[in-house]
């Protein structure tokens, strides 16, 4: 249960959201028992008059009271569901937000080769699977637990204040023991295979991509029915698994409310007594086993969040192998300089260095060039810059950058999209401009939707060269004080950088920039050109 303490840090950082959901869900449940209460203890009153007058004797009874609380209970129960689906799954969706965000600052921060380490469904699994076990941690574990042990000790609290203590002790042990069955014991049975589960659902899923990539391959080889079998039987297994812990499941479920329903028993049992000499009335007596069978509502939950705990804390377990949530960035010291290296390795772990006692000093404004052939260190020498990979040793001190890495990502998704994430604050207008400087504005003009020009899978409806300049500009609407862009030019023809590489320089007036290329045509106009061999 440790791996799950820092993604619960994370989540409780929303206190205040979560305590207002915990207020409505609970609302939707007491309004339900209260429901059936109040309507048990008036059918029985309303019975028990009827047979009185059939006999002869007067009675009274109040039907207005009885009658507009059952109609109160029973629009605050739909409102209070309204509220609490609506209020809870937004908080789920922010939630999520959270856990994603945590996870995608920690993969920047990786490094390129620590992510391809990876294989592309590890990844996937990551921010799929994984996430979506955690992101209803609280609604579908942490607040249904707590609430149900809430809800039992009021009712507890209820039979003693109505009956006896005695009752209420009896009570309270049967329902601890459908609590215990219904969460911690059913997790007990089920953490080793569920979290087994949950990894070889990701070897699976794993395997089912690699299946479907080569696909071409193995027909070639004639293997794809063979290979397909494995897949089969392999998912198979899992199903087999399933079955087990849904069985599991469904027998700790029916335990539960099997001393749920007993205590209803109890309760009405020993009641008898009570009736009997008077110390209570025939309605109150049928409202309580009522108000018992209210309860199986609030246990329901339990089983099967409990039954998949094992697999929440295998999802959190690789979570944590990637990105620790709690972790708060160490400020970055900023002097007079816009940035100071000072003795740095820089390099992988486990690998040898790329560089070492690399030193460097730039001034605020200034505009650096870094030019090496291919496998020189450029890349690193930008992540460890850039903060993306930790220098093996020594110190760096800068402000806040913008990285134009040499890769050229772009989303499935719209030209002001993809901008955006280099400022998401950005209007229309700023978006032209940035076009507008690196030679897209008419491209995108002549499209219909103009900034809602979807672009495809991965920027595919661009030319490379195009892609390379929409990124470009991306990086540039940025605030960052610090620019570093390697490989700005890639792609690009040589008219269009002769053309656009001025009005690039003019736009980062008065900001740190510092440019890597092969050579120094591939750089913006620099102060100075740092040669690396």
């Amino acid at each position: 249960m440790r791996d799950l303490r820092p993604w619960l840090n994370l989540i409780l950082q929303r206190r205040g959201r979560l305590a207002i959901g915990a207020l409505l869900l609970l609302a939707t449940l007491i309004s339900g028992i209260a429901l059936l209460a109040l309507s048990g203890w008036f059918l029985t009153e309303t019975a028990l008059v009827g047979l009185l007058f059939a006999a002869g004797v007067q009675a009274y009874i109040n039907l207005y009271v009885p009658g507009g609380g059952i109609r109160f209970f029973a629009v605050s129960r739909t409102v209070a569901r309204y509220l609490e689906r609506l209020y809870n799954h937004n908080t789920v969706l922010q939630l999520l937000t959270d856990i994603r965000v945590a996870l995608f600052d920690q993969m920047a921060q990786a490094g390129h080769r620590d992510r391809g380490r990876q294989k592309g469904a590890h990844w996937l699994s990551r921010l799929t699977a994984d996430v979506d076990a955690l992101d209803t941690l609280y609604l579908r574990l942490v607040a249904p637990a707590c609430l149900a042990a809430l809800v039992a000790l009021l009712v507890v609290l209820l039979l003693w204040l109505l009956l006896n203590l005695t009752i209420a002790l009896t009570v309270l042990v049967l329902l601890t023991g459908a609590f215990v069955i219904a969460s911690w014991l059913l997790y007990l049975r089920t953490r080793t295979l569920s979290g087994e589960l949950s990894g070889r659902q990701e070897h699976l899923r794993g395997e089912v991509i690699e299946h479907l990539e080569g696909f071409s391959e193995l027909t070639a080889a004639g293997r794809i029915g063979k290979h397909a079998a494995l897949l089969k039987r392999q998912s198979l297994a899992l199903d087999k698994d399933q079955a087990v812990i849904e069985t599991r499941t469904g027998w700790h479920l029916a335990i539960t409310q099997l001393l749920i329903n007993l205590s209803a028993l109890l309760v009405l049992w020993a009641g008898f007594a009570l009736f009997e000499s008077g110390s209570v009335s025939g309605p109150v007596l049928v409202m309580l086993p009522i108000v018992l069978l209210g309860l199986n509502e609030v246990f329901a939950m339990l089983p099967d969040a409990f039954g998949k705990l094992g697999a929440t804390v295998a999802a959190a377990k690789r979570l944590n192998e990637e990105v620790e949530p709690s972790a708060v960035a160490p400020a970055i010291s900023i002097t007079s300089t816009a940035l100071t290296a000072t003795d740095l390795t820089i390099g992988h772990p486990g690998t040898a260095p790329v560089m070492t006692h690399f030193s460097l000093t730039i001034k605020a404004g200034e505009r650096l060039g870094i030019v090496g052939a291919s496998g020189s260190g450029k890349s690193s020498l930008a992540d460890t810059l850039a903060g993306v990979i930790p220098a093996l040793a020594g110190t760096l001190q800068r402000p806040a950058c913008a990285y134009l890495t040499q890769s050229t990502v772009l989303f499935e998704d719209t030209v002001k999209a993809n901008l955006r994430l280099g400022n998401a604050k950005a209007t229309d207008a700023e978006l032209w401009r940035v076009l507008e400087l690196v030679e897209l504005a008419e491209r995108f003009t002549r499209e219909d939707e103009g900034l809602n020009t979807w672009l495809g899978s991965s920027g595919n409806r661009l030319s490379g060269g195009e892609a390379r300049r929409l990124v470009l500009a991306r990086v540039l609407l940025s605030g960052a004080p610090l620019m570093i862009l390697d490989e700005p030019f890639t792609g690009v023809d040589t008219d269009t950088r002769e053309r656009i590489a001025p009005l690039i320089d003019r736009w980062l007036e008065g900001r740190t920039v510092i440019s890597l290329g092969h050579g120094p045509e591939a750089l913006l106009p620099s102060d100075h050109v740092l040669h690396l061999n």
